[in-house]
């Protein structure tokens, strides 16, 4: 038997003889050991902390009074227009430091160390996926705060607290993919290039931005199934009123779909990985 099937084989015997209960405790431990790592390496918060206020303040400011324009009014307009879809697009982009997380853990031993205890294999994955969410939740709370200063109007309460629930609906389904990538490729900068090769076309060629009605006939196609635009258009159907079923059920629909097809990989990557 080679050492890439005992492991699988090992890893599934301990994962069976492994009750909800301890699963659940297992997560736990590894939840809290991830919070302690990030109170010891603050810097890890940066990104969930600048890249809120950078990127609002840059489209605010830059785009907002040419966009606006083209909306049918100015700044203003256009700033109830981009923060829902900052919200999508902070869904996405954070979730590709679970990634680049679990690759260093490969590369600093970590994982050999979790992989030779009996815990379950799925615990490890889920812990990181729920403190991952519980950055996103903070950078939410950054971004708000800053979106309020620029003018944004909170309309209706129900509906911002529905979108934060729906985009981490979504991002937790994007973190399978970035925890795949984690496993299978060499390092962390490998992860943040491919992050970066999907993550690019996918928030700018969507509506988080910018309306798609001047973009080009296939483009537009594009914006119509990309799943952050579908995101995008109902928080802001949810926030500041609107259409929102379609947008909503399409986004539900592409979350459920991901995590269908990509958490059996991910796990069994991770039990597999020599």
């Amino acid at each position: 038997m080679s050492a890439v099937t005992a492991t699988a084989t090992t890893g599934t015997q301990a994962d069976a003889r492994i009750t909800l209960r301890g699963h659940l405790r297992h997560t736990g431990a590894l939840v809290r050991r991830n919070l302690l790592w990030i109170r010891q390496d603050p810097e890890s918060m940066f990104d969930a902390l600048l890249m809120p206020i950078v990127f609002t303040l840059l489209f605010v400011y830059v785009f907002g009074g040419s966009i606006g324009q083209a909306l049918g009014g100015g700044q203003e307009r256009y700033v109830q227009y981009v923060i829902p879809g900052m919200l999508a697009m902070m869904s996405m982009t954070l979730s590709q430091g679970v990634g680049t997380g679990f690759s260093q853990d490969f590369n600093s031993g970590v994982m050999d160390r979790f992989r030779s205890l009996p815990i379950g294999r799925g615990s490890v994955l889920f812990a990181k996926i729920a403190v991952e969410l519980a950055r996103m939740l903070f950078a939410t709370v950054v971004l708000m705060i800053v979106a309020v200063l620029v003018g944004f109007h909170i309309t209706h309460w129900a509906g911002l607290f529905a979108t934060v629930g729906l985009s981490a609906l979504f991002a937790s389904s994007i973190m399978w993919i970035f925890l795949t990538l984690g496993v299978v490729l060499k390092n962390a900068q490998s992860v943040q290039a491919m992050g970066f090769l999907v993550l690019f076309p996918l928030q700018f060629g969507s509506s988080i931005f910018a309306p798609p009605s001047s973009m080009p006939g296939w483009l537009r196609h594009f914006t119509d199934y990309n799943p952050l635009s579908t995101l995008a258009d109902s928080a802001r159907g949810l926030m500041t009123g609107g259409p929102v079923a379609h947008d909503l059920w399409l986004t539900v629909g592409w979350s459920v779909a991901i995590t269908v097809v990509m958490a059996p990989v991910a796990i069994h990557k991770f039990r597999t990985k020599s």
